[in-house]
């Protein structure tokens, strides 16, 4: 999954990669690759090799080569016994470069161990020439017996860069401690080469950088890619019941209702309206699911006795194997009968379980697997795959993203360690069903990762997202004996459509993070982002098709239940990903997937107000200068717009093309200035920058609020303010539409008739009137002189003004 390569400078802001790269020459930056060579075309080994003289290339071409000292420890045979008690020994294996050490895990009495354990040291690490392998005997109350080890001059260390077969590990006799040359023993088995970060064995090895890290911590610091389970939407149409028994008042009808739970996804029916022994509903309850499915989908039938007491009438389990999955073309879906298990008050025993009583009482359902939907596992603004959970539905790729991590500059301190800030980062991109996590730099404010990941796209109005966390899982815990969090240093999105295909970017992306206090920035974030196109022709195809798979605008869902079943998702996912090892934990996959961008805020509202205004700026602009012409404020503007109008007046066929014709201009006006990198988070923008304290406070609130109530009580004030202004403009609006539908609604009779006497005069008028005629004479009219312009409304505007709306008719 990560890899590197020579291929281009990252200090550059754009290049396109080539064979050789001519932006570096000779002179090679600090850590980049240096002259490419042809992958498999042998390649300098050793010493030579490790200094950065005659380095072989990688398939890898985002990133900048990073080398790795390897060592495989497999296992060790014919170990000799302890000299003392003559028992098996407790073996473990001590590799030592320099003032870098690492160490296997111990085995009790065991003469032939097996580790099988991988080492890196990085190369801007090294400090010796010589690598050292300690087999040591474990002793628990003293200092740990020395056996033997192997040595390896690095100026014979072979390279193996991929696609490059994996090195055969070799047996070595253990040498004594003085090294002259006497053989002890015992053999080691090892392996040893200088590799880079495209090594299979990079992602599991344990690394110098990292050799602080210990106990479960060393897991959480390597890089590794997640796949999000694959999920389903369970439509159960809950249709009838029979022979519904209530357990307490025999001679009463039971109001009855259907409770359906999947995991900890609960929904309900309404109750029956008139109280019946065959209750009737026909209604679909949602959920979302996820494959392996685990759970199983729970039906009871209750009865409301009271507003407060419901009694369990009956209940089955059914797995969810037991639904067809419904395609496109399979839409109709064979309900079915289940028995149902009575639980009777009379039959238990208190304190013991309800014993099942056997009756007919059985539920009649309707339940399937929708794959055709897109299940919404983040906010519908940033969909990162529009692919159809259905494998039969899906289709062809039409490109390939890459992204190569480069590395963060200028973090801020998260944390305190030994009285002094620091920050342990790592990246999380998020991209389909494929998320990805680099390794973790250890107290590092510059980290470098140099890890390149790549993902298919099969439609390029998606995002990518990335961001930056700072792990808390290296061993401490939170404060109170709370469990660490990690914590968010920032994200940054990608709209693959805003790509050129073919063409590296190399940006340096500000990280943004809002606080309580306010907005700030808490770094840069490097990348390197390449968007290939593998057919141009299908990619073109898909800007004519829906975003989303057929049966979504088939069987569309409310709004309420796609926001239900959209934080479920996220649930499920959060959950799943949780159970790997290391997890992605909840606080990075709610983070990534924007689970709280539907809360409400002050300061997003205000954003997304004056997103609205700025959108009809250019339309407000291009009345005032029509305004402006129509006042003859520069009489040669006004002149030009007359010739214009006399020509599209005698020559109408011209007006349509000449419309077309301007946009084409201002297409091309316009190219001169396109974007040259990806956006990125604008603070101003999202209105973060002029931000109330108290508007970032409740912004950062709990749900439900934690706050004094004095503080609630002026913050709903604050609401039902804005709320208000709100709600006029709609009201505005509304109006709006109501008084053009009451022109013909005889609403008001006497509008309505000086309306229609008016259509029927300008139709018989049109009727005789040349068009061009009709067309000079408003055009003309519209452009008169100010001298001849009233300051009075229009006539039209008075008649708009007083028609009636449904406004009369509100409370």
């Amino acid at each position: 999954m990560s890899g590197h390569g020579g291929g281009g400078d990252p200090h550059h802001e754009d290049f396109q990669l080539k064979d050789t790269n001519p932006l570096l020459g000779e002179q090679w930056p600090k850590g980049a690759a240096g002259p490419a060579r042809p992958a498999g075309g042998g390649g300098g080994g050793g010493l030579a090799g490790w200094l950065g003289v005659d380095k072989p290339s990688s398939t890898y071409d985002l990133v900048e080569q990073m080398f790795f000292l390897y060592v495989r420890v497999v296992k060790a045979k014919d170990l000799p016994p302890n000299p003392i008690t003559g028992a098996p020994m407790d073996p473990y294996v001590e590799v030592r470069l320099g003032n870098y050490k690492g160490t296997t895990r111990h085995f009790d009495r065991r003469a032939n161990p097996e580790w099988d354990h991988v080492f890196a040291f990085s190369k801007s690490r090294v400090q010796s020439n010589v690598l050292e392998v300690f087999l040591k005997d474990r002793e628990m109350l003293g200092r740990d017996d020395y056996v033997g080890k192997v040595t390896f001059d690095l100026a014979e260390v072979p390279t193996r860069v991929p696609p490059d077969s994996p090195l055969a590990p070799q047996w070595y006799r253990l040498e004594e401690r003085r090294g002259e040359g006497g053989k002890v023993r015992g053999e080691l088995m090892l392996a040893v080469w200088i590799g880079t970060q495209a090594d299979e064995a990079f992602p599991e090895a344990w690394h110098s950088d990292a050799a602080a890290v210990r106990g479960e911590g060393v897991a959480s610091v390597r890089s590794k890619a997640y796949v999000s389970p694959k999920l389903w939407y369970l439509r159960v149409n809950v249709i009838e019941a029979q022979d519904v028994q209530p357990q307490q008042a025999r001679g009463r009808a039971p109001e009855v209702f259907v409770k359906a739970q999947v995991g900890n996804q609960i929904l309900k029916t309404s109750v029956v309206p008139a109280p019946t022994l065959n209750p009737r509903w026909n209604e679909d309850l949602l959920f979302v699911v996820a494959e392996p499915f685990e759970e199983q989908l729970v039906l009871m039938v209750e009865d409301r006795v009271s507003p407060g007491k419901d009694d369990l009438l009956g209940r089955v389990a059914l797995p969810l194997t037991l639904f067809e999955k419904r395609l496109d073309h399979r839409p109709f879906v064979q309900s079915r009968w289940f028995d149902l298990e009575k639980f009777g008050v009379g039959a238990a025993i208190e304190g013991e379980t309800r014993r099942e009583l056997r009756f007919a009482s059985r539920v009649h359902v309707r339940a399937c697997l929708e794959g055709a939907y897109h299940v919404m596992d983040e906010s519908t603004m940033y969909i990162s795959d529009t692919r159809p959970t259905a494998r039969q539905l899906w289709k062809p790729p039409v490109g390939v993203l890459e992204v190569g991590i480069l590395g963060a500059a200028g973090l801020q301190p998260m944390k305190n360690r030994d009285g002094r800030g620091a920050t342990d980062a790592y990246c999380v991109a998020k991209y389909g069903q494929k998320w990805v996590r680099t390794r973790t730099m250890i107290g590092n404010f510059n980290p470098t990762w140099n890890e390149q990941y790549t993902w298919e796209v099969f439609d390029p109005c998606t995002v990518i997202t990335i961001g930056v966390f700072d792990n808390c899982h290296l061993g401490t815990n939170g404060n109170n004996g709370q469990p660490a969090r990690d914590a968010r240093i920032g994200k940054i999105r990608i709209r693959l459509s805003t790509l050129e295909t073919d063409r590296v970017y190399t940006h340096a992306y500000p990280l943004i993070a809002l606080q309580k206090s306010g907005v700030k920035k808490m770094g840069e974030l490097r990348l390197a982002v390449r968007f290939t196109c593998l057919s141009l022709v299908n990619m073109l195809h898909l800007y004519t098709q829906p975003l989303l798979p057929r049966m979504h605008y088939l069987h569309p869902f409310t709004v309420t239940q796609l926001d239900a079943l959209r934080y479920q998702a996220m649930g499920i996912v959060a959950a799943r990903l949780g159970r790997a090892e290391p997890p992605l934990r909840r606080e990075v996959v709610e983070y990534m997937l924007d689970v709280e961008s539907h809360m409400w805020s002050m300061r997003r509202s205000k954003a997304n107000f004056f997103r609205a205004v700025s959108l009809f700026s250019g339309l407000a602009a291009a009345a005032r200068w029509f305004g402006d012409v129509c006042q003859w404020k520069n009489v040669a503007t006004t002149a030009l717009v007359h010739v214009l109008l006399l020509i599209l007046v005698w020559y109408p066929e011209l007006i349509l093309p000449t419309v077309f014709l301007y946009m084409f201009l201002i297409g091309l006006w316009n190219y001169r200035r396109r974007p040259r990198h990806p956006p990125h988070m604008d603070t101003k923008l999202s209105w973060a920058e002029a931000a109330h304290p108290d508007e970032l406070d409740e912004e950062f609130d709990t749900f439900p609020t934690s706050r004094p109530q004095d503080v609630v009580y002026m913050r709903y004030d604050r609401l039902r303010s804005v709320a208000g202004r709100i709600q006029t403009v709609v009201g505005d609006m509304a109006t709006q539409g109501e008084r053009l539908q009451s022109l013909l609604s005889w609403r008001d009779p006497r509008a309505t008739c000086l309306f229609v006497l008016f259509c029927l005069l300008a139709a018989v008028v049109l009727y005789v009137t040349p068009f061009r005629v009709v067309a000079l004479v408003a055009g003309l009219y519209v452009l008169r002189h100010p001298r001849f312009r009233s300051r009075l409304p229009a006539v039209p505007s008075n008649f708009f003004r007083r028609l009636p709306s449904r406004a009369d008719s509100m409370l």
